[in-house]
Parts: structure tokens; sequence; C-alpha cells
């Protein structure tokens, strides 16, 4: 099969990390093969098609699980790819020593040649590979410079059999990507409208609008949103705190799913579940806070209507 004959898969989609309590990726410490059996037999009920975002043990067991399982799921699988520039315009930190800017591309390329594998490895479940995640974009801390991105993607189309795309912001895609995207199959945006400041009313068009700005540019390209999600709990960093809230987070997915729906869109919801290590310490730190389920997977209002088995009880006043 050459590149430019695929069909994207449809239905619903999710961005799926798996990390509970006491576990991240940087630790190395893994959700287990029954942390993530679990997960899938609980996302299995809405979802089939999921976005994973590197090649670590927590992939491997992904796949794994899917597999043995015999699961009806599909993977875009992701590299991810550290930082390869000092990027001096990353608000909290991109800047590294020569030494660990050399390590980073080494890890880099080893992570390549394992996204290569898991692919071929997995041919029936992993239905694209991306390769790297908000490495180019102006605020990343873990900056990949746009002609190293080409060579990137180039090696993994050489090495696999899917459609290759990488995932992005959708600003970089206006202008500074322009020639990444001859490479790709299909570009993958990311729209937040709740981290630029949008109103819940202004959130639908506004990601429309984002889209169609990118869109617009590459008539015959496809385009997928890897990320698009609202945020349940913030300290006020990036955005308005009280817009962070499981009443607006449930409004806006319905609204996006609809849209999506009706365009024939693949739309990836960021996502599952919430995530304790990501970001700052501070407990209201949004980037904790995405999850349509909460981290002891207890479904947030949005879900509550599809998993009532799983939503917490409802407090009740005693009577007077």
């Amino acid at each position: 099969m050459s590149h430019a004959e695929f069909t994207l898969p449809s239905g619903n989609a999710i961005c799926y990390s798996g990390y509970r309590e006491g576990q991240s990726p940087d630790s190395r410490v893994y959700p287990s093969v029954a942390q993530i059996r679990e997960d899938l037999h609980l996302l299995l009920r809405e979802w089939r098609l999921l976005r994973l975002y590197d090649c670590s043990v927590h992939a491997e067991r992904v796949l794994q699980v899917i597999e043995e399982d015999r699961l009806p799921m599909q993977v875009m699988l992701g590299a991810y790819l550290g930082a390869e520039m000092n990027n001096f315009g990353c608000p909290w930190g991109g800047t590294y020593s020569e030494e660990k800017l050399e390590a980073s591309r080494l890890e880099n390329q080893a992570e390549l040649q394992r996204l290569i594998e898991l692919a071929n490895r997995y041919p029936r479940i992993v239905f694209s590979v991306a390769v790297g995640n908000e490495a180019t974009v102006d605020w990343t801390d873990h900056y990949v410079p746009v002609p190293q991105m080409i060579e990137y993607v180039r090696r993994v189309k050489a090495g696999v059999r899917q459609p290759v795309t990488f995932c992005e912001n959708y600003v970089p895609w206006q202008h500074k990507l322009r020639g990444l995207v001859q490479e790709l199959d299909f570009i993958s945006l990311h729209t937040y409208p709740v981290w630029e400041y949008k109103h819940i009313h202004e959130a639908l068009d506004y990601t429309k609008a984002n889209v169609h700005s990118v869109a617009s540019l590459y008539p015959g390209k496809p385009v997928v949103i890897t990320e698009a999600g609202w945020c349940t709990n913030s300290n006020g960093r990036g955005m308005h705190a009280e817009h962070a809230v499981q009443e607006l987070q449930a409004i806006y997915y319905q609204d996006l799913m609809d849209w999506t729906r009706a365009e024939g869109l693949l739309c990836f919801v960021f996502e599952a579940f919430d995530e304790p290590w990501k970001g700052s310490a501070d407990p209201l730190e949004p980037e904790k806070h995405w999850g349509l389920f909460t981290v002891d997977r207890r479904p947030k209002l949005v879900m509550q209507p599809l998993y009532p088995e799983l939503a917490p009880p409802a407090t009740t006043e005693s009577p007077a």
C-alpha cells in the first residue's frame, strides 16, 4: 500500500494516558497490565479509537491487552520526542545543557525505532503513527527544529506501512510547518478554546475557526483533530478558573461531538482520565484536570449518563 492510499477510521476517538497516582512517564512507573485492562474495558463502551503518546512500556502494554483480549480497538501510536534545541520562548523552562540535548537526540532516535517496531508488530491495531507531539510550537519545552522533523518523518515513512502524521497546535500549521505538510499523510491539530480564555458560548465557533485556518491552506490534505477538550479545575494559570468546571466540559464535549460527527471529522477528545503527574505541584494545576473521568476512574458529569453505575453517590440532604 502506498501512503497516499488510505482511509481514516471513523467513530469515537479519545486520547489515552493511563497514569494513576504515583505513576508517571518521568519516573518510569507505569500502569500495570491489570490497570490498563481495566481502563480499556471501561473505555470500550464508548470508544474504539485511542491515541497514545509514546512507545514506552505503557504503549506496549496497551497494544498487548488489545491483542490478548481481542478488543475491537485501533490505535494512533505516537513517538515522544524530547528537546533537540533550546527554546528560550518557553515560559516554564525550555533550556538545557548541550549534554542533555545530545542525550535527548539519541533517545529520540531510539524512540523512533520503537515506533517503527511496534507499528510493524501490531499492523492491525496501529492504524496510524504520529512522529512527535507539540514539538515545534513557540512555547514548547521539547523543541525539535522543523528540518529535523522532516527527516524523522521520512525515516518513519520508510519503515512503516501505516499513514504518518505529526500532532501539533493549530498555529504552527498555518505557516511554520508548510514544508512538513507535504511529507505527511494527514495533518493532526490541537485546539483548546479554554486555554485561550474563550467563553463557552464562543468555544465551538473558535474550534471551527482553528480547524478552518489550517484546512483551507492545504486542500486535499486530510485534517484530524488529535486534541480538543475542556479542563475541569484551574488555579487560573492559562485560563479563567471559573471556566474550568464540569458543567462547561459537558457542554463543549457535546457541541464538539455533534459538529465533528456531522462533518465526518475524526476527533480525538483530550482526554480519558485525569493525570496527577502533569504540570506543577499545585493540585489545581490545569494540566492535571482534562479527563472525562477522574484519576480514580469515576465519570465526571459529562460521562455520568453513560456510566451511571460508576458515578459518585449523590449527596443527600438529611431531613431537617
